[in-house]
């Protein structure tokens, strides 16, 4: 039988892992306790049956793994909250607080209990989230636990700790960023003569598509780019104006810029 999941703090992200995981069939409602300060707030996620409350320890002690998914400037509060009633022998802590490291929450839990770094993407409600991975060399077995908890709502890599603020750019941001892209064909489709409806429909799903065939097929994106750009066509005429307006390289400009924001935010942890 699967372990009970407790999710303490049930922002966007807290609460996209506890839909994807039912949505997804790994956790029942009834082994979800969902925590957030005003409990009131989750009445539509009681409906539905999830536990919820807004008393944080109480939800570690009834369950065995705890998802820690509150704002950063509210994690040390939450951790001292909460430490008494770790059980190292018993639970696993997992942190998706952007930018906290490890170390940072062993000040409050104790050099025993397992901690592992997951940063998944609000894409984990539907199955379709990329999350990074990050654990003490001592913790792999616990690493092991949270990827399975994780491969159920998308896909997941294990990365070192120094990369998971990287990581919170490329993927956590990047969600943000490719949809920026897809509300430009969007905005393109519209000029060309389509209604909006229209074009966000063909956008969107044509970005699935040209995503699906890079993962799918494990080929590089220029791989698939030369499978429709023809001598003189059109592909190829499109695609040189919008390097020349910049295109490759904002979008790298704004991975990097969003990594060293990210780092100086979080330098001190």
């Amino acid at each position: 039988m699967a372990d009970s999941v407790a999710i303490l703090g049930a922002g966007n992200i807290g609460r996209a892992i506890a839909e994807g995981l039912v949505a997804a069939g790994s956790r029942a409602p009834a082994d979800i306790h969902v925590t957030r300060r005003h409990a009131d707030r989750l009445e539509d996620l009681a409906e539905r049956g999830f536990r919820v409350s807004a008393d944080n320890a109480a939800a570690v002690t009834a369950c065995d793994t705890v998802v820690i998914a509150v704002q950063p400037q509210h994690l040390d509060d939450v951790l001292m909250e909460i430490a008494a009633a770790l059980d190292s022998g018993r639970h696993l802590l997992v942190s998706v607080v952007s930018g906290a490291g490890i170390a940072a929450i062993r000040r409050h839990v104790g050099p025993d209990v397992a901690v592992v770094r997951a940063m998944p993407n609000t894409a984990v409600a539907l199955r379709e989230s990329m999350t990074c991975l990050a654990a003490e060399p001592a913790h792999a077995g616990a690493l092991d636990r949270v990827a399975d908890l994780f491969a159920a709502v998308g896909a997941t890599l294990v990365v070192d700790e120094e990369h998971m603020v990287p990581a919170t750019a490329l993927c956590a941001c990047g969600v943000a960023f490719f949809l920026r892209a897809v509300r430009a064909a969007c905005q393109g489709g519209i000029e060309i003569g389509f209604h909006p409806e229209e074009a966000l429909q063909m956008a969107a799903q044509t970005a699935l598509g040209a995503a699906a065939l890079v993962r799918d097929q494990g080929r590089h994106p220029e791989r698939e780019i030369d499978s429709v750009t023809t001598p003189r066509g059109c592909t190829i005429a499109g695609l040189n104006e919008m390097e020349h307006r910049g295109f490759s390289s904002a979008f790298i400009k704004g991975i990097t810029t969003s990594a060293v924001k990210a780092e100086s935010l979080y330098a001190g942890d």
